[in-house]
Parts: structure tokens; C-alpha cells; sequence
């Protein structure tokens, strides 16, 4: 199995991404796993400090489950990957299975800060993006998506976000094997990851 890890700051295009990487590939030789399903259960606090929650510092995220997973993808069996609720801040009792398949992608912001994470990935990539465009596409899909209001996300941009960014996403680009801009021009990166990709298919 072959896993790939794919970093990137909120906004930076890694969804994008992973469908280029993804166009033209069997779609039932390559599954995704998302850092997102993997935020820590928070049963235990009231939806006014789940709020509170900063869920970009390490620590938000479950990365014991998600390389238990991983290994047992690597060892042929299947997981129970968790759903997460961003409308109520907490995991749902819900799950997705997932069958283990010859390529594997991981993608979220913070799976390269991880040690123990990084060693299960054979190839890691991480997506630049300006940081003025990262925080458009952040507000458009908060607001979209996540049913928040155009100020309580630019203060979340500005009290956590870019902190935490500066912090913990951009200094772990250093771990990347591949650092893709994402914009026009990113189609011979996408292109290499792809060639890969298939060797490992065919193989």
C-alpha cells in the first residue's frame, strides 16, 4: 500500500488537489482519508466550550486513531472512519468504512506536525497558496458550508488561524517531499504524484 500524505494551510486548495491527483486514476484502487474525521470527541464539554475548541493546534486531532488506522489499512483490514460535525463541534455516532486499496490519501492541515504520522507516509506533499487567497476561500466556505457569519470567521482567522499557521502549518512544509503552488501552473507536480501513483497501481 502506498500512502500519501497531503499538508496545507486552511484554504490552500489540498481538496483540489487530491481530485487532480485522483482524475483519471481507478477509483477503486485509491481511497481518502480526511484529518478532519479525526478531531477528538468532545462529549464531555457543553457546545459553548466546544465552540471554544482551537481546532488548528495539534492537539484538537486524534492522531492515535488515525495511525491505528492507518496500520491496520497497511495490514489488509478495514476501518470504521469517524464523521465529524463542524455545525456541532463533536464526532457523530456515525462512521464510514473503509476498505484498505493500493493508494491511500491523507490530507488536512496539520498530518505533517506529526512524527509518528510522517513515518507512515511514502510520499508527503504539501499545497502553498498566498495567504490572502486562503482566507477567501476559508470565508466562503465557512459561511457556505459551516453556517458561520462573515466576522465570527475573520476573528477566528485572526485569533487562531494565522497564528496557528505561522506556528504549526507552514514550519512543517520543511517535511515535504513535494511542495506544490497551487494555482495554474501545478500540472507537472500533479503530473509526477500521478506517474507515481500509477507505477505503484501496476506494480
Amino acid at each position: 500500500m502506498l500512502i500519501i500524505g497531503i499538508a496545507g494551510g486552511t484554504g490552500s486548495g489540498k481538496t483540489t488537489v487530491v481530485h487532480q491527483i485522483m482524475n483519471e486514476l481507478p477509483e477503486t484502487e485509491v481511497g481518502i482519508i480526511s484529518q478532519d474525521s479525526y478531531y477528538k470527541t468532545n462529549d464531555h464539554l457543553s457546545m459553548d466550550e466546544r465552540a471554544l475548541i482551537n481546532f488548528d493546534h495539534p492537539r484538537a486531532i486524534d492522531f492515535d486513531l488515525l495511525c491505528n488506522h492507518l496500520k491496520g489499512l497497511k495490514q489488509g483490514k478495514s476501518i470504521n472512519q469517524p464523521v465529524y460535525s463542524f455545525v456541532h463541534h463533536n464526532r457523530t455516532d456515525d462512521y464510514i468504512i473503509t476498505h484498505p486499496r493500493k493508494v491511500m490519501i491523507v490530507e488536512g492541515i496539520l498530518i505533517l506536525t506529526n512524527p509518528e504520522l510522517r513515518e507512515l507516509f511514502d510520499i508527503k506533499i504539501f499545497v502553498h497558496a498566498d495567504s490572502d487567497e486562503r482566507l477567501i476561500r476559508r470565508l466562503k466556505r465557512d459561511i457556505a458550508d459551516r453556517g458561520r457569519d462573515m466576522n465570527e470567521v475573520l476573528n477566528r482567522y485572526q485569533t487562531t488561524l494565522k497564528p496557528m499557521h505561522e506556528q504549526f502549518i507552514e514550519p512543517s512544509k520543511a517535511y515535504a517531499d513535494i511542495i506544490i503552488p497551487n494555482d495554474k501552473y501545478n500540472t507537472v507536480a500533479i503530473d509526477i504524484v500521478r506517474t507515481v501513483i500509477n507505477k505503484k497501481i501496476n506494480d
